[in-house]
């Protein structure tokens, strides 16, 4: 597998030079007796607590291009501590990205604490996606049921399916509204349809059509 090799440590003080030393030296021995080839090796000083980080950054990219397949570290304390490690654990579970490290001797084995936070944070995640294709289907029943009739607009998605549009249609838009649909039930109903926009986007170009109308 491509590996990448990931050292942290918290302060600027040379006496933790070495220690970023000792793990690249030890992470890079544990690869090559996992037989990986490693990709790249991420050096940080900074502290745990804080996600905001480029080696983090650096590292989530290279998976989410899929090019790597695996993590390196220490030990778990090394990716980051409290809600950090756990909010950097859910999204690597996520990718389907294994994590080694050098405590292990292998393939990293969560304590019984951190699995059952996992296990909530994505039963969590799950239903919060549940109860957003309920609010888009509820929006378009009210949609519908206002007069409103979506197989106007397939030849629209045929054109640009999926969430790659980037126009709104601004006659859907001025349709929903004289339909009395609020702007946050107008983008339930247009982003089930494909149409990528925020609610903020909507009613700024539903203003705009207005204002047109006012000029002329």
């Amino acid at each position: 597998m491509r590996a990448i090799i990931y050292c942290r440590v918290s302060t600027e003080k040379e006496t933790q030079e070495t220690s970023l030393q000792r793990q690249y030296e030890e992470l890079t021995a544990l690869a090559g007796k996992l037989n990986f080839t490693v990709v790249d090796c991420i050096e940080e000083k900074v502290s745990g607590y804080d996600i905001d980080r480029d080696g983090i950054f650096k590292l989530l990219d290279y998976f989410s291009h899929q090019e790597a397949d695996c993590l390196c570290i220490q030990d778990e304390t090394r990716l980051g501590r409290g809600n950090t490690k756990i909010a950097l654990f859910h999204q690597l579970r996520k990718m389907n990205i294994p994590i080694y490290t050098i405590t292990h001797e292998g393939r990293l084995e969560l304590n019984e604490a951190d699995s059952m936070v996992l296990n909530i944070v994505g039963i969590v995640e799950e239903y919060q996606r549940k109860l957003h294709n309920m609010k888009i289907k509820r929006g378009m029943r009210r949609a519908v049921s206002n007069g409103y009739n979506p197989q106007k607009n397939l030849n629209h998605i045929n054109q640009s399916p999926g969430r790659e549009r980037t126009e709104i249609p601004i006659e859907e838009i001025v349709r929903l509204r004289q339909n009395k649909l609020t702007f946050q039930e107008i983008t339930t109903v247009l982003n089930g349809l494909g149409f990528e926009a925020s609610k903020a986007t909507i009613h700024r170009r539903y203003q705009e059509y207005i204002n047109s109308l006012n000029e002329n």
